[in-house]
């Protein structure tokens, strides 16, 4: 007895720093349990290489931004030569994040990504990170971008072009639906079809550098459009140029969404086979040989379309560009299909690595009915977590209005991962000068290089609130609504923290501990879980 008073005081009085296993847990699924005793081990066959490891990145690098973003970089900033400049600093400033996470990952190797990274570094207020984070992941952490681009890249290879409306959101919910079944009945096919689209969609883009070149060369339908006289003039044209700070602070961060997708490995890190050796070989090949095929893309693009038509080509730039080099042509035609292809090839990779960090925030009980959502029943798969993802994706793309959306949703998808970034960043940097962290890890990112990625992600997360020189509410949607809309639901974490950690366990008559173990890899793992007041009481006495 004298020994479990011992072990349960620190529950009580500093309410999570330690654990033990000898106490009833109140089992409301209320307020987020998870089962006791319950395993979610991943069979050996299923576990994710080198090569698996590298599509995995691809498939949501290469996604919808590289075939259509290009169109809104160029109409927010008027100039090419700058244009290519953000694409290329763009992948430097991708580097210098990716080298954060690999100190992270490589030290901390489980899934859940950010997660694990913000619980190592900010333990107060107790859960107040993970919460935050929770909210921002389950709410922004859809596939309606990429979705919504393959429904309107299935209608363009059809010959009926629609750049928003009802049937392109139609078949982006049929997109998503299928991707979620295929990755909660049949995971190894959806392994296995991510890899294969991921193959084929680097070749799409190789198609897309080639045939650039062949347009330099002038081999293209259309006449020169000389979009390389003068490459550094910022110009105001029909559709783009003149707006100012705002527009090239949401250039760069649509640029950033392009590229966004190289930490994908690090949500499903507990998936990897010898997940420090694959991540540190897959992480930077995926991020290099992006960067690159990125910047030789937009140089196609601009060899072959006038700048007034990529300005307003919007999520069909690559069409547009394959008819201007093609013709009309059933070739051509079948070209949008392929980029449809890609499109979904992210969506899938992209609901499989969220599934999992859904997965993970359930099994510490985080979530509301944690142990629904953190089940591998009945497939042996993280079904439950898959639907989770399903649910917000839909609600996003029939949500809106009918009109513009696909601007909205890359931003609002993007922008609060700009805040977490940023206080990863921030972690490390910490760690890196704190005395009693006692932070370690294989990976050594220097300081500058962290705070080179702090900046960027200040910047990206700060100036989306500068009022635009030109109108107000392009595109149908007020400038401040995306940043608006991702800070809020960075605040709704905290509220739903206060409710978790305070308000539900004042009124249930319990208290948030966290149980924490070591891992076959000598790491720690969390578990939050709740023990009765009245137990702890009467275990305690009058001490």
């Amino acid at each position: 007895m004298e020994e479990d008073r011992k072990s349960l005081k620190p529950l009580l009085g500093r309410a999570g720093d330690t654990a033990s296993e000898i106490y009833d847990f109140e089992e409301s699924p209320n307020y987020g349990s998870i089962e006791e005793g319950a395993t979610y081990a991943i069979p050996e066959s299923r576990k994710i290489g080198v090569a698996g490891a590298v599509f995995l990145i691809l498939n949501k690098m290469i996604g919808t931004g590289i075939f259509s973003t290009p169109s809104s970089i160029f109409a927010s900033t008027g100039s090419v030569g700058i244009s290519l400049l953000m694409w290329a600093v763009a992948g430097l400033l991708t580097l210098s994040g990716l080298s954060v996470y690999l100190e992270f990952g490589l030290a901390i190797p489980l899934s859940g990504g950010e997660k694990n990274y913000l619980e190592r570094v900010f333990r107060r207020p107790r859960y107040l990170a993970t919460s935050v984070f929770a909210v921002q992941m389950i709410l922004l952490g859809f596939s309606a971008g990429n979705s919504l681009a393959f429904g309107r890249y299935v209608l363009l290879a059809a010959g009926h072009p629609m750049p928003d409306g009802w049937a392109p959101r139609a078949i982006a919910v049929l997109c998503i639906s299928f991707v979620v079944t295929l990755h909660a009945t049949k995971p190894k096919w959806g392994l296995r079809l991510t890899n294969a689209l991921g193959v084929f969609k680097v070749l799409v883009v190789l198609v897309i550098v080639f045939s650039g070149f062949a347009a330099l060369a002038g081999y293209r339908l259309v006449p020169n459009p000389h979009n390389f006289d003068n490459i550094w003039a910022i110009e105001k044209g029909d559709g783009y140029g003149g707006g100012g700070a705002y527009a090239f602070a949401t250039a760069l961060l649509q640029v950033v969404y392009s590229y966004k997708g190289w930490e994908n490995a690090n949500y499903v890190l507990g998936e990897l086979k010898n997940p420090r050796r694959t991540l540190s070989i897959a992480a930077p090949l995926a991020v290099v040989g992006v960067t690159i095929l990125y910047v030789l893309a937009n140089v196609a693009y601009f060899a072959a379309i006038p700048k007034a038509d990529l300005a307003k080509s919007e999520v069909i730039v690559a069409g547009l560009f394959f008819r201007n080099v093609f013709g009309e042509s059933a070739a051509a035609r079948s070209l949008p299909a392929f980029v449809a292809l890609s499109n979904i090839g992210n969506v899938l990779a992209v609901s499989f690595a969220h599934s999992r960090v859904n997965q993970e925030l359930a099994k510490e009980g985080i979530l509301p009915y944690s142990s629904f959502w953190a089940s591998n029943r009945p497939f042996n798969t993280p079904a439950a977590s898959l639907f989770l993802h399903w649910i917000v994706t839909v609600i996003v793309l029939i949500a809106p209005p009918p009109g513009p959306a696909y601007n909205f949703i890359v931003n609002l998808y993007t922008y609060p991962g700009a805040w977490v970034n940023a206080f990863v960043a921030g972690g490390l940097i910490y760690l890196h000068h704190s005395k009693t962290g006692g932070w370690s890890s294989p990976w050594k990112t220097r300081t500058w290089v962290a705070v080179v990625y702090l900046l960027l992600n200040a910047f990206l997360a700060i100036t989306p609130f500068i009022p635009p020189a030109s109108d107000w509410n392009a595109d149908g949607y007020p400038y401040y609504a995306f940043p608006l809309v991702g800070t809020g639901v960075l605040g709704l974490g905290v509220l739903y923290w206060g409710l978790w950690a305070k308000v539900w366990p004042h009124f249930g008559g319990y208290v948030v501990v966290t149980e924490r173990t070591m891992d076959e890899y000598g790491v720690e793992v969390v578990r939050h879980r709740r023990v009765s007041v009245q137990k702890a009481a009467a275990v305690i006495g009058d001490d």
